[in-house]
C-alpha cells in the first residue's frame, strides 16, 4: 500500500491503483492525503448511512454510498461521507472503483479541518458538477444546512421548518436536525417508525 505523499501529481488512472482504499481524494492530477475521521462524524455518517439505505430498499429509491468510495467530476475525485444515486443514475457506479459522474445526494460531515474545504472547494464544486442536493452537517457548531441546485444550476438554501428538513431529491425522508447533535443518536428503528417503513 503506498503511502500518500500530500500534493503528488499523478493521472486518476495511476491514483487509483497506488491508493486503492486510502483516505485520500483527487483534484486536477493532484493527491490530496484526508485527516483521519473522528468518532462522533462516523456516528453520524453512519447513522444517515442506515436511514437513507432502509429507504432507498423499501422504495426502491437508489443506490446509497459512503466513504472511502469516490465519487469523480471531471479532473476531481472527491470522497463525499455520505452519497446517493438515484435508480436512473446507476449505471455511473463502477463497481471495482468509482463513481463516474455526479451523485443526485451528496452528505458531507464537517470536521474542524474540513471546514473551509466543505464549505468552499466542495460547495462550488459540486453545484458545478450539477449535483441536486448537498447537505453540510457540523457536529461541533450543531448547525446543519440543506441545499438544493434552482434551474439556474445555483445551490439554494432549503427550509427548515419548525426543525424539521425535507429532502427534495428522496421524498419521504426527512430529519429532525436536532436528532444529528443527540448523545446517543436516536435508535434507527424509531426513525424509520416515523418514516413509515416500519
Amino acid at each position: 500500500m503506498a503511502t500518500i505523499v500530500s500534493g503528488q501529481q499523478m493521472t486518476y488512472e495511476e491514483f487509483l491503483r497506488a491508493y486503492d482504499g486510502q483516505h485520500a481524494e483527487w483534484v486536477n492530477g493532484e493527491v490530496i492525503p484526508m485527516s483521519p475521521v473522528g468518532p462522533r462524524n462516523q456516528q453520524i455518517a453512519n447513522f444517515l448511512v442506515s436511514l437513507l439505505q432502509h429507504h432507498c430498499e423499501a422504495k426502491q429509491a437508489g443506490v446509497v454510498l459512503s466513504a472511502p468510495v469516490q465519487m469523480k467530476t471531471g479532473e476531481i475525485a472527491r470522497e463525499p461521507d455520505v452519497m446517493v444515486l438515484l435508480p436512473a443514475h446507476a449505471d455511473l457506479i463502477k463497481p471495482r472503483s468509482h463513481v463516474a459522474g455526479p451523485a443526485d445526494l451528496v452528505v458531507e460531515i464537517i470536521s474542524p479541518d474540513s471546514r473551509g474545504r466543505d464549505r468552499g472547494e466542495k460547495f462550488y464544486e459540486y453545484e458545478q458538477a450539477g449535483i441536486p442536493e448537498y447537505w453540510l452537517i457540523d457536529p461541533d457548531r450543531e448547525q446543519a444546512e440543506f441545499y438544493h441546485r434552482n434551474e439556474r444550476g445555483i445551490y439554494e438554501l432549503l427550509p427548515v421548518r419548525e426543525g424539521r428538513f425535507e429532502s427534495r431529491v428522496l421524498p419521504g425522508v426527512w430529519l429532525e436536525v436536532a436528532w444529528l447533535w443527540q448523545e446517543p443518536l436516536p435508535p434507527l428503528l424509531g426513525v424509520l417508525k416515523q418514516w413509515g417503513l416500519v
